[in-house]
């Protein structure tokens, strides 16, 4: 089986067709033949190599939806079908065997199978393969495969934020961005239940922040007349913000998680901290049961990305526009049959 997929051969470079063949198929292992996949900017990061340490050839892409083509013989077929449709996230395997995977926290796994990060072929192809199928998630039938694509990280990371460090309906929160992660943030924690501010650098997005859930729309200038306001703020930027204007923001035991990368070290005063035991805390997509959690908690209350999709000969297209921040809100690569490369 000849897998055919979307390559760069340099940083930043333009994709091509690339043709690998993939080992014979493991016990635990199911191949995806895809139909579409979120474009990310972590998959910027890989393709324009700003961590120095992209395998090129690469093909990028960690959010894939399609069918399943081909499972090992140790799969569960009472979990898995071939035809049925399913998502392989940024995470498709982790050792099974370590403290976290044990306890359900398999993406705290030292030894997982990252899409993105393993040189062997991402979701910007015609296949992927996952090595182990407890990482392949169902997708509800009341989700498109478009929209569904970009909730297997952007939206399990936001969900992972929520469920991971304790957000309670009664809380009143705060999304710093209304972008990729942003826009999902604001329909999750609506939907919820929280009472849900958004902050934006300015006023141009407050229209949709408000028709994705928020209540309130502050700019960064508004900061410093709402002290302690918040149980929670969610920062899905990535930038460097002014941290203790935002701790000032926080109720007392409140918690600032970043999910988005800052491109600086974080700089907070003691005293930002300490005296009201306020938290600076992350996370990163979450494991398997919180991403099917997810699926099925977007399809109940009606959450969707907002999406851009592109064909297949369009995904440089696609990438150069997440590249300069403007996706509304997450950019779809379709790879059907008619849009398969080559």
């Amino acid at each position: 089986m000849t897998v055919r997929a979307y390559a760069v051969d340099l940083a930043a470079g333009p994709t091509r067709l690339h043709e690998y063949e993939p080992p014979p198929l493991g016990p635990l292992e199911v191949d995806v033949a895809l139909t579409h996949s979120g474009v990310c900017q972590t998959d910027l990061g890989m393709i324009d190599d700003h961590y120095g340490r992209t395998p090129f050839p690469f093909v990028g892409g960690h959010e894939g939806v399609g069918l399943v083509a081909a499972v090992g013989s140790a799969v569960d077929p009472e979990a898995l079908a071939v035809g049925q449709r399913v998502g392989v996230g940024a995470i498709a395997g982790s050792c099974a065997h370590c403290e976290w995977c044990l306890t359900g926290q398999q993406h705290l796994c030292a030894h997982t199978d990252d899409v993105i990060y393993r040189g062997r072929g991402g979701t910007f192809a015609s296949r992927v393969r996952a090595s182990d199928w407890r990482h392949v998630q169902p997708i509800p039938e009341a989700l498109s495969s478009a929209e569904a694509a970009p909730l297997l990280c952007a939206g399990t990371t936001v969900f992972n934020a929520v469920v991971g460090h304790g957000v309670r309906p009664t809380d009143r929160v705060a999304v710093v961005g209304v972008g990729g992660l942003g826009h999902l943030a604001l329909q999750i924690l609506a939907h919820w239940g929280c009472d849900v501010t958004a902050v934006s650098t300015s006023r141009d997005k407050e229209e949709d922040a408000r028709r994705f859930g928020a209540r309130d729309f502050l700019t960064g200038d508004d900061l410093s007349r709402h002290p302690g306001r918040f149980d929670f703020i969610l920062d899905t930027v990535g930038a460097d913000l002014p941290w203790d204007d935002y701790f000032a923001t926080l109720r007392p035991r409140g918690k600032l998680c970043v999910v988005g990368v800052p491109t600086s070290p974080f700089t907070v005063g003691r005293l930002s901290l300490m005296p009201a035991e306020k938290s600076l805390v992350s996370a990163v997509v979450g494991p398997p049961a919180v991403t099917r959690q997810l699926l099925e908690f977007a399809a109940r209350h009606a959450i969707r990305p907002q999406v851009e999709v592109f064909p297949h000969d369009r995904l440089d297209e696609a990438l150069d526009l997440v590249r300069r921040g403007r996706a509304r809100y997450r950019a779809v690569v379709d790879l059907t049959p008619a849009g398969t490369p080559g």
